[in-house]
C-alpha cells in the first residue's frame, strides 16, 4: 500500500517539477549525492508552505479542526444510531410477536383443524390451508405439528415429517408461547399455540413465525432522517476541512522532502533489489507495477505496466489467478519450466484502492528436492511395512507370499518368488547355485490373471538371464526395457513373448541370500506403471529381498526342526496295529501345525485274547514332550506285560512321571512339572467286560448298536505327575458290535469353540451305527477338525467282537491228583472236536504240569479253560497268590523241570493275578489254516 501510494506521489511531483521517474534503474540514473540530497536541494527553492505540510499533522490548526469536527460528527451519529437501534429492536420484536401469535391462534381455532389432525392424511388437508393463511397474513411460515413435534405442514414440503426445531413443551400443556430463533431468512420470532378438540384436549400444535426484518417499525421511518442528518454533518465537516486543507493539497501532499526521498528509495529497492517478484494489479485487471524479479520469472516484455494481465502472454493458470483477484496463499503455479509459489492479496481491505498485490517465489529446485524426499519417504514406509508384514509365520511359502503382497502395488505391479526345493523341505543350505532348479513359490499381482509361470512350476534360469546374473553376483539386476533384453528372452522365447504381450515392460530381480547362503530370488515386474525400473530401484529391491531372505531362512530352520521333531514323534508311535481278534480298530493321528505335541495311543494284545487300548496326552509341545511320550508308551508296554488292572498301571505311570519331573528338575536347576493325561482300557472278548480308568483325560464315548452315543461317566482322576491320589477302575459289559471311542482333547477343544460344543459335534458325528471304524474316523475328523490345528489329535475307534462259545472250553478240577488224568482226557476230546489233534499231546503235558502244581501248592478249586483264538490259550486258575518260577534243575534233582517243559512247548507263558488268586496261562501256535476265532 505505502509503496503504491509513494509511486503515485512521485509521479505527481515529477509532473510539477518536469521530472519523469523511470521504472528501470538504467533509465533513471542516480543523481550525485543520492536522491535524498537531490530532494533537499529542490525543496530549498519551494515556497515555505510546500516544505511544511500541516493538514495531517495534529499539531497544526487545520489538523486539530479537522480532528475535532470528525470526532463530534462521529459521536452524534453513534449516539443517534444506538438510540434508534434500541427503540427499533423493541418495537420490531413486539410487532413480530403480536403478528405471529394472532396468526397461530386464529389458524388453530379455525373450524376443521382438530378433525383434520385425526384424519388418515392430515397433511393433504392442512397443507393448502396453511399455505393460504401464510400468504394472506404475510408471515414467513405456518406449520401444523402433531403432539410429538412432527411437522404436518411446511412451506418447504421436503421438511414435512421432520421434527420441529423449537420449544413445544409448554404448548402441549395448553399454553401459547413465543420465542426468537435464528432462521435461514434471518432472525425470526415464532409463536406456538395448541389445537384443542371439543373436550379441551390438545390434539396438535400450530406455529407461525415472521422474520424481524420483515416487520415495519419505527426504524424504517427514522433511519432516513438520521442518515440524512449524518450526511449533512459529514458534508459540513468535509467542507470546513476542505477550506483548511485546500492550500495544503497544492503542496507536497503532506510529505516532507526527506520523507518523500525515503519513500522513493524504498520504491526503488522493491523495483530492482529484492529477489522476490512483486506485481500490483488495479481493479480493472491492468498491471500497475512489476519489479525486475517478476519480469524475469514471468518472462514479461519491457515496461509491461498499463497492459491487462490477460494480454501479457502469461500461462492460463497464472493469468486467471491475477485477473480474478482471488486470495492465494503459497499456491504453486506452473509457468513455463518454472514452479512459482504465489501469494495474492487484495489492496482494498483497509480502504486502499481496488486491486491486488501478488508476490512470486521460484520453487523449481525446491519442488524437485521435495519430490525426491517424498519418494524416499514412500520407500522408507514400504521398508517399515515389510519389516512388520513379512515373517508373521514360520511357514516358508507364506513368507514368500507376504514378500510379494507387501510390494504390490507400491513398488511393482507383479512379484514372483522362486525358491529351491531344499528350502521348501527345510533342508540344509548346501548346493544351491545359480544353475540350480528353482520352484515358483509365490505370484502376486494387481490382476489375478498373469502371464508368468504358475506356482509349483520348476525351471532353471539360463546363464544369460538377469536372474542368473543376479544369483551369481549376489546383487540386484535391472532390465528397464524387456522388449530389448535378449538375455532374458532366451530363457523361453515363447513364454517371454506372452509376458511382453501382457504389457510387462520392466524388471528388477534380487537374490534371496541369508547367512551367506543362496535361497532363491525375487522378481519385481512393472506393467501398468508409466515409469520403468531404474538403477536406483535396485537398492530398494535388495533391501526387501534381504529382509525376506532372513525370514524365509528362519522359516526353513523351523521347518527342519519341526520335521525332525515330527519324525521323532511318529517313530515313537505305533507304526502298525498288532494282530488281534477282540476289536476292529481304526485310528487317526494328526500332529499340530506348529510344534509337535505329546499325544499318543497304543493297542496292546494281552493274554487271554484280551486287548488294551491306551490314549494319552503329555503337557506341552516340542522335543521334550515327544521324548516323554515315548518313555510313557514304553512304560505302558512294560506295565501291561505284568497284566495289571488299569488303576495300578496308571499308578505306576504316575510314579514314573513324578520321577521324571524330579530328575529333570534337578538337572535343569529347578522344578519342572511335565504332567500328562491318560486313559487305559482292557477289553475281554470272552466276557465282553471292559475295565477302564483315566487320569485327567476326557471320558470315552460308547456308540450303541442303535446309534445312541454315551460319554461314559468314569472317575476323572488327577493328571499323571501330581501324585497322592488313587485311581479307580470301572468295569462295563459292552454290547457286541458297539463302538468304543478314545480321543485326546485336541479333537474337541479349540480356541474358537468350547469343550461342550466339541462334545456335541462329536456326538453327532458318531451317531451312525452302520459305519465301520474307518468311516467313523473320517466322519469325526471332517466334523471337528479346525481350520488351523493348534494341538495334536489322537483318535481310536474300536468295534467290539465276541469269542463264540463253541471256541471256549472250561472245567472245574477238584484238588486231587487223581483228577489230572480225567482233565487230560477231556482236553484231548475237545481238541479232537476242534480238529487240533496235532497239538493234543503237548497240550496234555502242559495242562498236566500246571494242574499238578496247582493241586500241590494252591488251595481251593481249580479251573481250566481252553480258548481257540489266533493261538491255543490254556489257562489254569486257583486261589493262591504264589507264582511259579522257571528254573534249571540240576542232574541230581528229582523235580524242577515241569515249567521248563512248559516253556519249551509254548510260544509264551505267564501269570496274572486276579481278585481271587492267580491265572497261569500259555499260548501255543495253531496249525496253518486255523484262522481267527473271534467273530463280530
Amino acid at each position: 500500500m505505502a509503496r503504491h501510494m509513494g509511486r503515485s506521489w512521485a509521479r505527481a511531483l515529477s509532473a510539477r517539477s518536469g521530472l519523469r521517474p523511470r521504472s528501470r534503474r538504467r533509465e533513471h540514473p542516480r543523481p550525485p549525492g543520492g536522491w535524498r540530497g537531490w530532494f533537499q536541494r529542490r525543496a530549498a527553492r519551494w515556497p515555505q508552505g510546500w516544505r511544511r505540510p500541516s493538514w495531517l499533522n495534529v499539531r497544526t490548526l487545520a489538523g486539530q479542526v479537522f480532528l475535532l469536527q470528525l470526532v463530534i460528527v462521529l459521536l452524534l451519529i453513534g449516539a443517534s444510531l444506538v438510540s434508534l437501534l434500541l427503540v427499533s429492536r423493541h418495537d420490531t420484536q413486539q410487532e413480530a410477536r403480536n403478528r405471529s401469535i394472532s396468526v397461530a391462534t386464529a389458524f388453530a381455532n379455525s373450524p376443521g383443524i382438530a378433525p383434520a389432525l385425526r384424519a388418515p392424511d392430515p397433511t393433504a388437508i392442512l397443507q393448502p390451508r396453511a399455505e393460504a393463511v401464510r400468504k394472506a397474513s404475510d408471515v414467513d411460515f405456518v406449520v401444523v405439528l402433531n403432539t410429538k413435534g412432527i411437522r404436518l405442514t411446511h412451506p418447504n414440503p421436503s421438511r414435512i415429517g421432520k421434527h420441529f426445531i423449537g420449544r413445544v413443551g409448554p404448548s402441549l400443556h395448553g399454553r401459547t408461547i413465543t420465542d426468537t430463533a435464528p432462521g435461514t431468512l434471518g432472525r425470526s420470532v415464532y409463536a406456538v399455540t395448541p389445537v384443542k378438540d371439543a373436550h379441551g384436549k390438545v390434539v396438535g400444535l400450530v406455529s407461525a413465525g415472521i422474520t424481524i426484518a420483515k416487520v415495519q417499525s419505527l426504524a424504517n421511518r427514522e433511519v432516513p432522517l438520521v442518515m440524512g442528518a449524518a450526511a449533512a454533518s459529514l458534508a459540513l465537516a468535509t467542507g470546513g476541512t476542505a477550506l483548511v486543507s485546500g492550500r495544503l493539497r497544492r503542496q507536497t501532499h503532506g510529505l516532507e522532502p526527506v520523507e518523500l526521498a525515503h519513500m522513493y528509495e524504498h520504491h526503488d529497492a522493491v523495483l530492482h533489489v529484492v529477489r522476490e517478484g512483486v506485481l500490483i494489479v488495479d481493479g480493472d485487471g491492468r498491471l500497475v507495477l512489476a519489479n525486475d524479479e517478476a519480469i524475469r520469472l514471468l518472462g514479461l516484455p519491457p515496461r509491461p505496466e498499463g497492459f491487462n494481465v490477460t494480454d501479457l502472454g502469461l500461462d492460463t493458470q497464472m493469468a486467471d489467478l491475477l485477473a480474478s483477484a482471488r486470495v492465494a496463499t503459497d499456491e504453486v503455479v506452473a509457468t513455463g519450466e518454472r514452479l512459482l509459489v504465489v501469494n495474492n492479496r487484495s489492496t482494498d481491505r483497509d480502504g486502499g484502492p481496488p486491486g491486488t498485490v501478488a508476490t512470486l517465489r521460484d520453487s523449481t529446485e525446491l519442488r524437485a528436492l521435495t519430490g525426491r524426499a517424498e519418494v524416499a519417504q514412500r520407500r522408507l514406509k514400504l521398508l517399515y511395512d515389510a519389516g512388520v508384514e513379512i515373517g508373521t509365520t514360520l511357514d516358508v511359502t507364506q513368507t514368500a507370499e507376504e514378500l510379494a503382497a507387501v510390494s504390490v502395488p507400491r513398488f511393482a505391479d507383479f512379484v514372483t518368488v522362486d525358491l529351491a526345493d531344499a528350502i521348501l523341505r527345510g533342508e540344509d543350505l548346501t548346493g544351491v547355485t545359480a544353475a540350480s532348479e528353482l520352484r515358483r513359490t509365490a505370484v502376486v499381482g494387481i490382476h489375478d490373471d498373469h502371464p508368468f509361470y504358475p506356482v509349483g512350476e520348476r525351471f532353471t534360469y539360463l546363464p544369460s538371464t538377469p536372474q542368473a546374473r543376479s544369483m551369481r553376483s549376489g546383487r540386484g539386476t535391472v532390465e528397464s526395457d524387456l522388449g530389448v533384453a535378449a538375455g532374458w528372452q532366451a530363457q523361453d522365447p515363447e513364454h517371454t513373448a506372452l509376458v511382453i504381450a501382457g504389457g510387462v515392460r520392466s524388471l528388477v530381480t534380487a537374490p534371496l541370500r541369508a547367512r551367506g547362503a543362496l535361497l532363491g530370488l525375487v522378481n519385481f515386474w512393472r506393467a501398468e506403471r508409466p515409469d520403468p525400473f531404474e538403477a536406483e530401484d535396485v537398492s530398494l529391491a535388495e533391501e526387501l529381498a534381504n529382509h525376506a531372505a532372513v525370514c524365509i531362512d528362519n522359516a526353513r530352520r523351523y521347518t527342519r526342526e519341526h520335521t525332525m521333531a515330527e519324525t521323532l514323534q511318529r517313530s515313537l508311535l505305533p507304526q502298525r496295529l498288532p494282530e488281534q481278534n477282540a476289536l476292529d480298530v481304526a485310528y487317526r493321528y494328526l500332529p499340530a501345525e506348529s510344534g509337535v505335541g505329546g499325544d499318543w495311543f497304543d493297542v496292546i494284545p494281552l493274554p487271554g485274547a484280551r486287548v488294551a487300548l491306551v490314549v494319552g496326552d503329555v503337557v506341552g509341545h516340542g522335543l521334550l514332550a515327544a521324548a516323554t511320550m515315548g518313555r510313557l508308551r514304553t512304560a505302558v508296554h512294560n506295565f501291561s506285560s505284568l497284566d495289571l488292572p488299569p488303576d495300578e498301571i496308571l499308578s505306576h505311570l504316575d510314579e514314573l512321571i513324578t520321577r521324571i519331573d524330579h530328575d529333570e528338575g534337578i538337572a535343569g536347576g529347578g522344578a519342572l512339572i511335565t504332567g500328562a493325561t491318560c486313559l487305559y482300557a482292557i477289553y475281554d472278548p470272552v466276557s465282553r467286560l471292559c475295565s477302564m480308568a483315566r487320569a485327567g483325560h476326557p471320558p470315552p464315548a460308547l456308540v450303541g448298536t442303535d446309534g445312541s452315543v454315551e460319554f461314559l461317566d468314569l472317575p476323572a482322576g488327577t493328571p499323571l505327575g501330581l501324585g497322592g491320589l488313587p485311581f479307580e477302575t470301572v468295569e462295563l459289559r459292552l454290547p457286541e458290535a458297539s463302538h468304543l471311542v478314545l480321543y485326546t482333547d485336541g479333537l474337541i477343544e479349540d480356541r474358537d469353540r468350547e469343550i461342550d460344543e466339541g462334545l456335541h459335534l462329536l456326538r453327532a458325528a458318531l451317531s451312525h451305527p452302520a459305519r465301520d471304524p474307518e468311516e467313523s474316523c473320517s466322519a469325526v475328523l471332517e466334523a471337528l477338525l479346525p481350520d488351523r490345528q493348534n494341538d495334536d489329535i489322537a483318535l481310536i475307534i474300536a468295534r467290539t467282537r465276541v469269542l463264540q462259545p463253541d471256541r471256549i472250553a472250561e472245567w472245574e478240577v477238584p484238588s486231587h491228583p487223581s483228577e489230572v488224568s480225567k482233565v487230560r482226557a477231556a482236553v484231548a476230546r475237545q481238541l479232537a472236536d476242534w480238529g487240533l489233534d496235532e497239538v493234543a499231546y503237548p497240550t496234555e503235558l502242559i495242562l498236566s504240569e500246571l494242574i499238578t502244581n496247582a493241586i500241590r501248592y494252591a488251595l481251593g478249586p481249580i479251573r481250566v479253560r481252553l480258548l481257540r483264538e489266533r493261538s491255543l490259550i490254556c489257562e489254569v486258575s486257583d486261589f493262591s497268590s504264589t507264582s511259579p518260577h522257571l528254573r534249571y534243575a540240576a542232574a541230581t534233582d528229582e523235580g524242577g523241570r515241569g515249567l521248563f517243559l512248559v516253556a519249551q512247548f509254548t510260544e509264551r507263558w505267564g501269570t496274572r493275578y486276579t481278585a481271587e488268586g492267580k491265572v497261569i496261562w500259555t499260548e501255543q501256535s495253531l496249525p496253518s489254516g486255523d484262522g481267527p476265532a473271534a467273530e463280530s
